[in-house]
């Protein structure tokens, strides 16, 4: 199969999101049912009428947007696409890959829900706020980005934290070597280097604390083997293997989101579909840039997008 299912993660969240599909088809407000039993609270309600400030807080936006995701893909599956039929490989930004892993059958909705709402706020709660930053390096390729972070570390923590595309790098770490890695960026040639609006240092080795919640909240839980392989963020790689795939969710926390390697690897592997599955477009963006030969981009975030998906 040459398509791809993949998965958005955190920046990509708006207020009303998933609204119209939970509208038109009953699959898609089960899913926000279930994720709002699943979290005893009416998550639904704050990402169709709620605060985007308040959605954006990290145990609000990942399990919000995953719901937003698997939402739209149960709107596919009722018009008869299936990722089992429809899709060669998923995959997913950071917390997409949870929604991958979901929209794969290898975690349930309801434990999906549950251990982002953990994930979230572990993330949130290993760093005091204003210790950690986060920036990105627009214009450098992921080796100077590397080579950025390891001069501006001096002692503390500054790492190459996403890999998104050819000419966007995210460093993350302690605030004081982000700032010294965006000053190093711009004298070394970068088109823009700046912080980012984030509440953590997220995918460095300051998330210790968070991956080994995780690892105690993913030892609980129930992993299945995927319906197709999952491509995933720190290998860069398929994998299909439940135990492997419980490893790797915790190795992410603190590992990079290898997103521009396991695009290409989906290149290479035959895929020249992406489906980008819940809400935006950042990860069509992302591709764009990535890939060298021609490939088909697909959003689907809305019952028009299904329907047209489904043409």
């Amino acid at each position: 199969m040459s398509r791809a299912f993949v998965f958005p993660g955190q920046g990509a969240q708006t207020i009303g999101m998933g609204r119209a599909l939970a509208e038109v088809y009953p699959s898609a407000k089960a899913v926000f049912d279930e994720v709002d039993e699943a979290l005893g609270e009416r998550l639904s309600v704050l990402i169709w009428e709620g605060d985007i400030a308040e959605l954006t807080l990290t145990q609000n936006a990942q399990p919000a947007l995953m719901a937003t995701s698997i939402a739209a893909l149960r709107a596919l599956e009722a018009e008869g696409i299936t990722v089992s039929s429809h899709a060669g490989f998923v995959a997913g930004h950071s917390l997409g890959e949870y929604s991958a892993l979901c929209a794969a059958g290898s975690l349930s909705l309801s434990d999906t829900a549950r251990l982002l709402r953990i994930r979230g706020r572990a993330m949130q709660e290993a760093v005091p706020v204003g210790v950690g930053a986060m920036a990105a390096l627009l214009g450098l390729d992921f080796e100077a980005a590397v080579a950025v972070a390891a001069e501006a570390s001096q002692g503390e923590v500054c790492q190459a934290a996403n890999d998104n595309d050819p000419a966007q790098v995210v460093v993350s770490g302690h605030r004081a070597a982000v700032e010294r890695a965006v000053e190093i960026a711009k004298a070394k040639g970068a088109k823009r280097a700046l912080l980012l609006p984030v509440s953590a240092p997220f995918h460095c080795a300051l998330m210790q604390p968070a991956a080994r919640v995780m690892a105690e909240a993913l030892a609980a839980v129930v992993v299945e083997k995927p319906v197709v392989p999952v491509v995933v963020n720190v290998r860069a790689e398929a994998v299909t293997e439940p135990d492997r795939i419980r490893d790797l969710l915790v190795a992410q926390v603190t590992g990079s989101v290898r997103w521009r390697e396991s695009v290409l690897w989906m290149e290479g592997a035959g895929v020249t579909e992406f489906w980008e599955i819940g809400a935006g477009k950042a990860l069509s963006g992302m591709i764009k840039r990535i890939v060298s030969g021609d490939v088909s981009l697909r959003a689907v975030g809305t019952p028009e997008d299904v329907q047209a998906a489904r043409g």
